[in-house]
């Protein structure tokens, strides 16, 4: 089965969609096994990402024109390399657009570059940094007038520069988080992580090639388990590392100097949605005086201000308790949780470190 190509045999039509963002993450991870994956499509209709309507039509239709049809091709190619996250993926995928479109006028191209940035934000609308993403590109690559007063080969050849550069930004993010993280990570400190977050294991990848001496405790993950494969990069890595089950969280928390998280994306209030979970864990470490930090890259900074847990686009994953649910039984499947910004100390940024009451005012200048 490819990446981004999932059975849909729906004989539960009742049962939420499970998020494609979730079934994207376990290919990338290897957390979720194949029956995993197995028993996600046979638990609910699961969408084909990319096979919209307008999928179907081109199925039909004659080759698309490139930019338009082959974003999804192109976003597909960059997402299945390990170190690419999804929303840099995207970005790669919008600078391919400008650079093999056919139009002719810049509005042409800007209306090109907008069909693919929304066909690009339909394949998962769940995913909140794939959406943020999108439109910081259509800011960055677009928002000034100059270009209008160039010849249109020149100014196309000023937006393939810098969506180029805004990819090598995006690209980077990781690596710039995890040096400006450094300070935070003293030697004999114990720090707590939640799940599995590529740009959290690249600051302590660093912080162990600097011989720091830490130790980390991981909770459990579940129902995907991604904190177990965050434990075993970390030992792979000489780090010394202790797996909690989820609700052990309150009980270790007097062992534990700081947490450390990720974020499925930064919201204008400077609060963050992450993995389910990652609410619980910031009151436990609020009510006990330990800083929660978050590190994000800038491209996950999205224009959303939900007001509580429920004010979110829902996203939904399996639950597999390893017994049969008895007849009646409502499960809660959704993915993640909405962490207020009071509960959090500080984001660790490719932008810069933020206190979560500066995040409306990068926003501002991101969009700008």
């Amino acid at each position: 089965m490819e990446l981004g190509a999932a059975q849909n045999p729906n004989p539960n039509p009742d049962a939420p969609p499970i998020s494609a963002y979730y079934q994207t993450r376990a290919e990338h991870h290897g957390v979720v096994s194949s029956d995993w994956l197995a028993h996600a499509a046979a638990a609910a209709a699961l969408p084909t990402p990319g096979a919209d309507a307008a999928g179907v039509e081109d199925a039909a239709a004659p080759p698309p024109s490139p930019g338009t049809g082959g974003v999804i091709e192109e976003f597909n190619s960059w997402r299945r390399k390990p170190e690419a996250a999804e929303a840099v993926a995207a970005i790669m995928a919008l600078t391919a657009v400008i650079r093999s479109s056919r139009a002719t006028t810049m509005m042409e191209l800007e209306i090109e570059l907008k069909k693919a940035s929304d066909k690009l934000k339909s394949w998962d609308a769940t995913s909140i940094s794939l959406s943020a993403a999108c439109d910081l590109f259509m800011r960055f690559v677009t928002r000034t007038s100059h270009l209008e007063h160039e010849k249109f080969d020149a100014a196309k050849s000023r937006l393939i520069e810098r969506g180029e550069k805004f990819g090598e930004i995006s690209l980077k993010a990781r690596k710039t988080i995890a040096m400006l993280s450094q300070d935070f990570i003293s030697d004999g400190c114990t720090m707590l992580v939640h799940g599995y977050s590529r740009v959290v294991l690249e600051v302590l990848k660093l912080a162990a090639s600097n011989r720091k001496l830490f130790r980390v405790l991981c909770t459990e993950g579940r129902p995907d388990r991604t904190g177990l494969r965050m434990s075993n990069e970390l030992a792979a890595l000489g780090i010394p590392v202790k797996v909690l089950i989820d609700s052990a969280v309150a009980y270790s928390m007097d062992e534990i100097d700081m947490v450390f998280v990720g974020a499925d994306g930064v919201v204008e209030s400077g609060g963050i949605i992450n993995m389910m979970g990652t609410y619980q864990i910031a009151l436990v470490a609020h009510s006990m005086n330990k800083p929660v930090y978050v590190a994000a890259e800038s491209y996950k900074f999205a224009r959303l201000y939900p007001l509580d847990q429920k004010d979110m686009t829902p996203a939904h994953r399996p639950i597999d308790f390893g017994v049969p649910v008895p007849a009646g039984v409502e499960v809660e499947t959704s993915a993640r949780d909405y962490t207020p910004p009071q509960y959090l100390t500080l984001l660790l940024t490719d932008l810069g470190v933020l206190t979560p009451s500066v995040v409306s005012d990068e926003l501002i200048q991101l969009y700008l």
